[in-house]
């Protein structure tokens, strides 16, 4: 049955041009059983690749012939196997669907054969590899999208522009609005706050938010243990004072939990690993894991935070410096965020010299400038004497792809370091606190007063 659909795409790579441009940059040699439909698979692919289009059978034939690194009964069988190659009628929209199912059981055999000699240490791989060998075989799909036709397409456009892009909302107003509602898949969203401003607050914040919006959440941290993060959770979402926590009693604690299962449907993992010892892989592989063990698939990813990840592709002090590192850790997990279809949010250190600064840019980036390059957005959190008196942060939007950042260029929020909560401000706060570029009242930009905020930091 194999042997007869192999010979069947055989046949239509060499008869049906439309076919083999779908299929051929999907197919490998290894996928065929049998000896002969493998060379005959490796002429075929040979001369495509040579002359951009498939042979005919008499090319074909020629070549075979004219071959001389292969042995001379393979070379018999495959001049045989073409030789009754006849036309083919066979539906191309049902073949290239076999096609593709078939591409996607051989490297899911082949995945799984490769795993076990590696369990039998007869291959040089390690264990840790497995996943990623079976990640690739499931992935298997014919990707025959080749581009936008500007013309062509415009129907599928018009389309696209109305329609309601996904996002995960905040329960900030503000936030919403800067974003237009929230923080699309795909995505990577940092936040710039020096030590003991809040960068982790707002994630705790956030997620604890997306969670009782019956969103699946997943925590990374890389900073605090699993328990401290999860404790600032609790406070959060039972809104109660963080040191009040350890005096409840187990009754009152799995009373306020038993509540809050029944206000959401979401789930919320988080993930201690140690500081700079983890990248992207480490978390693919939690992803996995995740989905396989629990049956669980994020709706959004926090990770706490991105200076102190691993790079999957640089290590460091391999002459690496610290811009390259950064960038490449951005990179890599924006990456992670367009593979697994979430917005992925993270945190950044501000330098030195923007730490205490009156106005923050992007140039305040810890360690690296193609950081803000890589994000998509990116906002400074703010805070100074006066703000913590007033228990309020500024934020300041860096940089915002989904929206003009220069409208709602600073804002106020207010903070609640005791319950790890973050509120909307009223209006009064805003026209009184932020001075500058633009105050959020009906986007009418402000003239800077000339207030004194030396003592501001982020």
């Amino acid at each position: 049955m194999e042997t007869r659909l192999e010979q069947t795409i055989l046949k239509n790579l060499i008869q049906n041009e439309e076919f083999t441009r779908k299929c051929i940059p999907f197919l490998k040699p290894e996928y065929f059983t049998d000896t002969t439909e493998k060379t005959i698979f490796e002429e075929v692919y040979a001369y495509f690749q040579k002359y951009t289009k498939p042979p005919t059978k008499e090319a074909l034939l020629i070549n075979l012939d004219n071959s001389t690194s292969i042995n001379e009964n393979v070379v018999k069988d495959a001049k045989n196997i073409v030789g009754k190659f006849e036309v083919d009628n066979t539906p191309q929209d049902w073949l290239v669907d076999e096609t593709e199912s078939w591409c996607k059981d051989r490297a899911i055999y082949i995945a799984v054969m490769d795993s076990i000699e590696v369990i039998d240490k007869k291959s040089q791989r390690s264990t840790g590899e497995i996943p990623e060998l079976l990640k690739d075989a499931l992935s298997v799909s014919f990707d025959t999208q080749i581009g936008h036709d500007q013309l062509e397409d415009s129907d599928d456009r018009f389309d696209f522009y109305h329609t309601e892009e996904e996002k995960i909302p905040f329960d900030l107003e503000y936030f919403n609005k800067i974003t237009k509602g929230g923080l699309p898949n795909k995505t990577l969203n940092i936040v710039l706050a020096g030590t003991g401003v809040g960068k982790s607050l707002f994630m705790c914040h956030q997620a604890a938010s997306c969670l009782m919006m019956n969103k699946n959440v997943l925590y990374i941290t890389l900073e605090m243990s699993e328990e401290r993060i999860a404790e600032r959770i609790d406070a959060n979402i039972m809104n109660v004072p963080m040191k009040e926590i350890p005096d409840m009693s187990k009754k009152q604690f799995d009373k306020k939990v038993d509540k809050l299962k029944n206000k959401t449907k979401g789930k919320l993992i988080i993930k201690e690993y140690p500081t700079a010892a983890a990248h992207v892989g480490h978390f693919r592989h939690l992803l996995q894991e995740l989905d396989i063990k629990k049956d669980f698939t994020p709706d959004i990813i926090f990770i706490d935070y991105l200076n102190i990840c691993a790079s999957h592709r640089v290590r460091p002090g391999q002459g690496a410096n610290s811009y390259t590192l950064v960038k490449s850790i951005a990179e890599e997990l924006r990456g992670l965020a367009v593979e697994f279809d979430v917005p992925l949010v993270s945190a950044t250190q501000t330098t030195r010299s923007g730490y205490g600064s009156t106005d923050i840019g992007l140039e305040d980036t810890s360690e690296s400038f193609g950081l803000p390059a890589t994000a998509d957005l990116m906002f400074a959190l703010i805070t100074s004497d006066e703000l913590e008196d007033l228990d309020q942060l500024v934020v300041k939007q860096l940089k915002n792809r989904y929206n003009d950042p220069t409208i709602f260029k600073r804002f106020v929020i207010g903070i609640d370091r005791s319950r790890m909560k973050l509120y909307d401000c009223e209006q009064e706060a805003q026209t009184e606190l932020v001075e500058g570029e633009q105050y959020i009242s009906d986007d009418v930009p402000v003239a800077d007063r000339g207030r004194d905020y030396s003592d501001f930091k982020i």
